[in-house]
């Protein structure tokens, strides 16, 4: 029995490699470095690991995707992508996905049953690319965003190879450049302030691996980076890669003079602020109010829109008068409709809090 299931897989895989072969086809160099040939603007695809799909919605190109992963139907909060196309929740399930699945042989069966053209998988070595390739005689794409909880111009290279090969080649160049256009807004505002008047930041409750509290930040946090803002997590050495868990005492030696919140965190760090009021009323920032909570972003690999978001809002509270343009909820939206084609921003803040406010636990009580 298991040979003759085995056979229908092969059958199929086969007949779906004849059919890309004999289509106009197009070759990119993925980015694990592989020539890979495969059709051009294809009906069915599948994007499998973190970020995948989300390139594909920045592409325009969801209508092309065939399934999508338990994990992203599993956890559907906080990625603006997923919320934006809630159409894409119907599809049968390519695999499990999620973190444990990085770099791992996918679930063949899932993959052979939903009769992809080309799958778009990212963080998979060459050699494992190679392999799935061969035994499912489907097109494998490795995409990549670079490291981990930061912004790497790495996801612009994934957006062209997969525009290039979904007849997305000026929808790619159109992310890039809007990407880019903010960022350059952004510096613009800040790259001239004195170092004597940058606030000394913190940001707390990034999510990693799990949700997490005060104590868990980024030494590199892009939104920060993005702004040219003064985080004191640059002052310890780092835990793993960028991302530190602070030492409750160090935090309070630092003292930054504004805290944000990644609401990801925030239910973990009321509850702490709660059991110990004392050790947060010493820390000047919320001793002063002036903590502000931000969006996740770091969820399944890097959600660029939210993490542009929050840079303006950090911005709106370290300088106003360089930002006083800007409302950083409509910005929000602005940015979402643009990648996602959905102005999601409600509902996110609806998932979490208003982007840029005090945290409800910090507010004087009535």
């Amino acid at each position: 029995m298991r040979r003759l299931g085995f056979l229908i897989v092969f059958i199929i895989a086969w007949g779906i490699s004849a059919v890309c072969a004999a289509d106009h086809s197009v070759t990119v160099t993925d980015m694990a470095g592989r020539k890979v040939r495969a059709p051009f603007d294809p009906a069915r695809i599948v994007c499998i690991g973190p970020g995948a799909l989300r390139l594909i919605v920045y592409l325009q190109a969801e209508t092309k995707v065939a399934g999508v992963e338990d994990m992203e139907k599993r956890n559907p909060g906080g990625r603006p992508y997923w919320i934006a196309h809630p159409e894409l929740r119907k599809l049968p399930r390519c695999g499990p996905g999620g973190p444990v699945s990085i770099n791992k042989k996918p679930d063949l069966e899932a993959l052979i049953s939903v009769r992809p053209e080309v799958i778009f998988i990212t963080y998979m070595e060459a050699g494992l690319a190679d392999q799935v390739q061969r035994t499912l005689g489907i097109p494998v794409v490795v995409l990549d965003y670079g490291a981990f909880a930061t912004f790497d111009r790495a996801v612009y290279d994934a957006l062209r190879i997969a525009g290039k090969i979904l007849n997305r080649k000026k929808r790619a160049d159109e992310v890039v450049g809007y990407i880019e256009s903010l960022r350059k807004d952004l510096g613009g505002r800040t790259s001239d302030i004195t170092e004597a008047k940058i606030p000394r930041v913190y940001v707390g409750g990034i999510g990693y691996r799990g949700a997490h509290g005060i104590e868990s930040t980024e030494q590199h946090y892009i939104p920060f980076e993005w702004v040219g803002a003064k985080n004191v997590a640059e002052e310890v050495k780092p835990t793993i890669g960028s991302h530190v868990f602070m030492d409750k005492e160090m935090l309070l030696k630092l003292n930054p003079d504004i805290i944000f919140i990644d609401s990801g965190g925030l239910l973990l760090v009321a509850e702490d602020y709660h059991k110990k009021p004392e050790y947060y009323r010493a820390l000047k920032a919320f001793s002063g109010r002036r903590v502000y909570t931000l969006l996740p972003f770091n969820w399944y690999a890097t959600n660029i829109g939210s993490a542009l978001a929050d840079a303006y809002a950090i911005g709106k509270v370290l300088y106003p008068q360089r930002f006083k343009n800007i409302d950083p909820e409509k910005k929000a939206d602005e940015i979402y409709t643009f990648l996602v084609g959905r102005p999601v921003y409600g509902q996110m803040r609806r998932q979490y809090q208003a982007i840029g406010s005090m945290p409800d636990f910090v507010l004087p009580e009535h």
